[in-house]
């Protein structure tokens, strides 16, 4: 059955061409002419990448900080104790805890965005895979979110540190910033995340790396991104 759309969205498809890939500028100047949303719709890259994703070596993961921050409110867990607590809670950390943070989330309490977790409390944390690993939710070093300094992990994450990493077809999801964002403001965040993905590229991987690249709002038709302005990074 063929996939009913509003007249907004049909409207946004007469605004682009879905058989060309704009300049990363043109992009952003296409979908700021998509006709807008009732709320403030959220703004995402996706990438098509050829990796395998069933090849531990071939898994994309890291962090980037959007210069712009993400316009999303996130909300932080930070398992730990002592000076590291109270530096978390100072930084603006909502939940601060170990047990019983550790037993709330046992029992399915997820309500948070990203968990951070000193290098001690995670010999506990581990324990907690299986619940926060499906959700995305795990403390890893890689991405900054295990670590002593958890008053930094924190600022960082709350200004607009986002993490990507591939799903199991290989594709990553980006968020770049909201609707309400200015143009050269969801440009300048999307510019760091591709370089970001770019740069993330496993020495294993052979042929070409990043297959297509779109920018989309919530309820948008997707446009594409041309990729040869990052060609030395792909």
């Amino acid at each position: 059955m063929a996939q009913k759309h509003s007249k907004r969205y049909k409207k946004a498809l007469e605004v682009v061409d879905a058989q060309k890939a704009y300049p990363l500028k043109e992009a952003v100047g296409v979908l700021a002419k998509f006709p807008r949303a009732k709320f403030n719709e959220t703004i995402d890259l996706a990438f098509r990448l050829g990796v395998d994703p069933k090849q531990s070596d071939q898994m994309v993961r890291g962090t980037v900080p959007l210069p712009h921050g993400s316009g999303k409110t996130v909300r932080v867990l930070v398992f730990a104790k002592g000076a590291a607590a109270d530096a978390a809670r100072t930084a603006g950390a909502e939940f601060v805890g170990f047990e019983d943070m550790i037993k709330q989330c046992n029992e399915g309490w997820a309500e948070f965005d990203v968990a951070v977790a000193t290098p001690e409390a995670m010999v506990e944390v581990r324990k907690l895979g299986k619940v926060l690993g499906p959700r995305g939710l795990m403390p890893n070093p890689k991405t900054g979110t295990v670590t002593d300094d958890t008053a930094k992990a924190v600022k960082e994450v709350k200004a607009g540190r986002v993490e990507f990493k591939t799903d199991k077809a290989g594709n990553v999801h980006v968020i770049v910033g909201k609707a309400s964002f200015k143009p050269e403001q969801i440009e300048e965040n999307a510019r760091a995340v591709i370089e970001a993905v770019t740069k993330a590229r496993p020495q294993s991987v052979k042929g070409q790396y990043v297959h297509s690249c779109t920018l989309s709002a919530t309820m948008s038709p997707a446009v594409r991104v041309d990729m040869r302005e990052f060609a030395m990074a792909a």
